[in-house]
């Protein structure tokens, strides 16, 4: 089965499924594929139809059963120096290399060749089957088949996402909420600079009010977690347009990584309170115009599943790991969780080797994988 799962592996690889692309042409090759073997999918497309999510199942009907997860979508290797060509299969010494190849297609691959065990034995339940898109700019994809899953009477009970875990069961990760703030003032030439509004200025002061928020979030601390506390942290920011004009937009991008069990929205609330009553107020004395707004660009929720469950023993029994952890990355699991789906991860390869260049899995990985999806066919067999 390790040779289906490369050959599997290097077609998945060719795609260019970075996420600024269509992953259409992988899609339909996974249509295609469980067409063969004589499984009906669901396509999901987005509204402007150039990606989607693609589900299936397998087994009896019914409610329940156990859903198999992946994201289709990579991340970029602009500015990378790649040893190996990223969109094809390279195997050295034990490892097979390319982009996603951890991150995480080596999963999707463990998953197909895996598929003809699962359809030649008798299910006592449903084998769910989902990919989706643009899990690396924010989760974004995959809520349409969650409320696609929602809306079924024959939903999975329990989710395994195979983001990569050297095969080890992970049970929670952080949120995260990016947003980005835009400044509006007033223009002017920098030699009559009390005439303007400098948004890059008031830019810095709204910076400095978020880094005492963050502060604030390091005092809450969980030590399953690594960082054990919720962080922030400004990623982009971009303003002004000469040294001797005042500067009359700016605009930054921030992120808050937060515990599981904490409720964010009131740091969102109280930076938007700062603005209102602190900054506004300053800057309109000079230009009526002026303005701060809070755009959310993308947000998902914590993952917290008891390791004690039975959920998490099962998984230890298929995955042949006992040692539970967190992991730092975030994950589409938090949306399953919250849709009623208990969920964990675990899956082949290192996110050490994800994101860079000359990414790469570990073939004894993708063994162990497949080792774990064959177990599970045993346990979901009738019997």
């Amino acid at each position: 089965m390790i040779n289906a799962a490369r050959d599997i592996l290097a077609t998945l690889l060719a795609f260019d499924t970075t996420s600024r692309e269509s992953n259409l042409a992988l899609i339909g090759w996974i249509e295609n594929f469980l067409d063969q073997r004589g499984v009906s999918t669901v396509r999901i497309t987005n509204a402007e139809g150039t990606k989607a999510n693609l589900y299936a199942r397998i087994g009896p009907e019914g409610d329940g059963g156990v859903m198999l997860s992946g994201h289709t979508d990579v991340v970029p290797v602009d500015g990378q120096d790649w040893q190996v060509p990223p969109f094809a299969l390279t195997e050295r010494d034990g490892r097979f290399y390319g982009r996603g190849c951890a991150d995480m297609k080596g999963f999707l691959a463990c998953v197909l060749a895996s598929l003809d065990n699962f359809l030649a034995m008798p299910l006592r339940m449903p084998l769910h089957l989902a990919f989706s898109y643009d899990e690396e700019v924010g989760c974004l994809g995959v809520r349409s088949m969650i409320e696609l899953l929602q809306a079924s009477s024959e939903k999975p009970a329990l989710c395994i996402i195979g983001e990569p875990t050297e095969m080890q069961p992970v049970y929670g990760h952080k949120g995260k909420v990016a947003m980005r703030c835009q400044i509006h003032g007033r223009a002017c030439h920098s030699a009559y600079a009390p005439d303007g509004v400098n948004a890059i200025e008031f830019a810095a002061k709204m910076i400095n009010h978020l880094n005492e928020s963050r502060a604030h979030l390091a005092l809450q601390k969980d030590t399953r977690f690594d960082p054990p506390f919720s962080t922030l942290q400004i990623g982009v920011i971009q303003g002004g347009s000469a040294l001797n004009i005042v500067p009359q937009y700016c605009q930054f991008d921030f992120e808050i990584r937060h515990l599981p069990d904490i409720n964010i929205d009131g740091v969102l609330d109280e930076a938007q309170r700062y603005a209102q009553q602190h900054l506004l107020p300053s800057m309109r004395g000079v230009a009526e115009e002026s303005a701060i707004h809070f755009t959310p660009l993308s947000r998902y929720p914590g993952l917290l599943t008891d390791p004690q469950s039975q959920f998490a023993q099962w998984l230890s029994q298929w995955s042949g790991c006992n040692q539970f952890s967190t992991v730092a990355f975030g994950t589409e699991g938090g949306l399953f969780d919250e849709a009623g789906i208990a969920t964990m991860i675990c899956g082949p390869g290192s996110m050490e080797q994800g994101h860079k260049p000359d990414e790469f899995v570990a073939v004894e990985q993708i063994d162990k994988c497949i080792q774990m999806l064959s177990k599970l066919a045993e346990w979901m067999l009738i019997k």
